[in-house]
């Protein structure tokens, strides 16, 4: 298999997971869910993945660096997602107007804390996904002539 499709299989993966297991901590935090949270969840854990274990300035930083970098994505993630859903196409998804140290009440810096903790298991996902496209079903193997 060659890098690029091995690359759009794990990236659609872990996509996929991401949205679902953050639509569902959504359902069981909340109670209900929005489907651009799952938009979020998927583009987190895909750029967390991207950023943490495949930038060369990134690859090699301990596990708490990583989980800061990966809160930072998060964050990111919703305040795009956020002028988006909840300011342009006024869907109110969710308004931390209310929290301290809120930005536009799209992002905080408490949930930007919690992020970095979520960071931690987004993380070791990542790393099993890297463990399991190492196995050689998902390797290059051309025949040698």
């Amino acid at each position: 298999m060659n890098k690029k499709l091995q690359s759009t299989i794990k990236f659609s993966f872990l996509f996929l997971l991401g949205g679902s297991i953050y639509y569902c901590l959504e359902i069981f935090a909340r109670g209900h869910s929005h489907y651009s949270m799952f938009f979020a969840g998927g583009l987190s854990l895909a750029f967390i993945d991207f950023i943490c274990n495949n930038c060369s300035i990134f690859k090699n930083k301990k596990i708490f660096i990583k989980a800061i970098i990966g809160g930072l994505i998060i964050t990111s993630i919703e305040l795009i997602i956020g002028v988006v859903f909840n300011m342009i196409f006024k869907m109110n998804v969710w308004d931390y107007s209310s929290v301290p140290l809120n930005l536009l009440g799209q992002i905080c810096l408490p949930f930007t804390a919690l992020w970095i903790i979520l960071s931690f298991p987004a993380l070791l996902i990542c790393n099993l996904m890297e463990r399991i496209f190492k196995y050689p079903i998902f390797k290059n193997n051309k025949p040698k002539i």
